[in-house]
Order: C-alpha cells, then structure tokens, then sequence
C-alpha cells in the first residue's frame, strides 16, 4: 500500500472511531518499510489523528507511534487533547509519560515544545491536575509532602525566586517517570513553564472551588466522550469533518 492510501485508510479507521485498527495499519507500514516510512507518514497527519491513536497508550505493551513522535508533533496533539471528555485526564497523564520519559528520548526538548505552544501550560496544568496540592507544596517546599507546606501560596514573584533554588531533592528520589518526576524537570530545568504552569493550574483549582469545573459544562459542548473510541462511534477527529460538511450545506 503506498503512503496516500495508508493515509486515507488511517484517517478513515480513526473517524470511524476504530484507534485500534489505526494503530494497526501504521505499525503494519513500520514493520514492512522501517521507522522511517512511518516518520514520513506522521509528518502528514493532522495533530488531531496523531492523538487519537496516542491517547490510546496501554503501558502493558509499546507503541511505535509513541516511541516515534516528535516533540513538535507531540506538541500539537497534546495542546488538543482537551476536545476529549476525560475529566479524570488519565489518558493524556499516560500518553505524556509515555513519550517524554521514553527510553531515547529528551523530556526537555519534549516539554519545551509544549511550553511553546498556545494552550501549552494549560496542557500541563490538566496533567498535574489532581496532584495540585503536592505541586504547590513542591513549588513552596522543595518537597512534595504537603505536611510541610504550611504557609499561604507564593507570589507570582516568589515563585520566580524559589525557583532557581538549589534541590532539596536529588533527581533519583523522584524518578517514577510520572508527575513527580516531571514537576522536577519542570522546576529546574525548565522553571518559567514550570511557574506558568503552576498559574494556570492555581486559576483551575479556584474555579473548581467556585463551582466552575469542567463536569459543570454543557453537555453538547463539541467535546467527545473518551469511551466513545474503538466502538464505532465518531472521534474528535471526525467532528471537524461533519460540522464542515454542516455548513456547506447551509
């Protein structure tokens, strides 16, 4: 099968909602070609499709696609990830540690393309979601135990000066390849996003204290429900294509 055709067929099995069978026709191509076939093929993919097959992580078994992607292609299908219903974000925390902490791969380069993109830190923020308390505490502390922390919330300010602290953790004690590991490369080597993260992620936790989360949205918000893929049901990579065909016909 030439590369346009696996194409088609790809972008056809993932609106149709069948990731698995996706997956399949692009590991298929790897296994036939090489690596190399499969990156040419990435590279022509919408972000939108790249996601719905990358989101579908299971961390019993690798996927070609994740060990595969590139940072800039990572990063545009992260920032996209919230077109899915997926209020508890375990498939986006699974698909991030399964790209940026892979076993060849770079979580800086990886983390700097996100932070680049609009919708970047946002991305991030829905990643440490529920760990916001022991995030802050981090920021704070230096640790992640919360008994620690205190004191109110730092400064915006403060947060800039703490965060070029020395480590009162060494690296080895957080290396779960998860969100701790994470908040720690975030902190020390990547300290601005860290703190633009830990903004966005503050100005979330207070809107769910209002009553304002995301669970409170309008149920036909554009948003597709995560169980909604491998059932034959349409993803959010079909959605664009059905509202387009909506409005040509109006």
């Amino acid at each position: 099968m030439n590369h346009l055709a696996l194409i088609a067929k790809t972008l056809s099995l993932i609106a149709a909602g069948d990731i698995v069978g996706a997956e399949s026709a692009l590991v298929e191509l790897a296994d036939a070609e090489g690596d190399g076939a499969l990156l040419v093929v990435l590279e022509q993919l919408p972000p939108k499709d790249i996601l719905a097959v990358m989101r579908q992580y299971d961390d019993s078994k690798e996927s070609v696609i994740n060990l595969l992607v590139t940072p800039a292609q990572f990063a545009r299908a992260v920032v996209i990830e919230k077109q899915y219903k997926d209020l508890s974000r375990t498939h986006l925390r699974g698909m991030v540690n399964s790209v940026i902490f892979r076993a060849d791969g770079d979580p800086v380069a990886f983390l700097t393309a996100i932070g680049d993109l609009e919708g970047g830190s946002e991305a991030l923020a829905d990643y440490f979601a529920e760990r916001w308390s022991r995030v802050e505490a981090f920021a704070r502390t230096g640790h992640f135990d919360t008994v620690e922390d205190d004191g109110d919330m730092l400064s915006e300010a403060d947060l800039y000066a703490n965060a070029y602290a020395k480590p009162r953790l060494d690296e080895d004690e957080v290396a779960d390849q998860d969100w701790m590991q994470m908040a720690f490369t975030l902190r020390y080597q990547l300290p601005d996003l860290f703190i633009e993260m830990l903004l966005v992620l503050r100005a979330k936790a207070r809107a769910h204290d209002l009553g304002l989360g995301e669970e409170d949205e309008m149920e036909d918000d554009g948003k597709v429900e995560t169980g909604d893929t491998d059932r034959g049901k349409a993803t959010p990579a079909a959605r664009e294509g059905l509202d387009a065909d909506e409005e040509s016909a109006i």
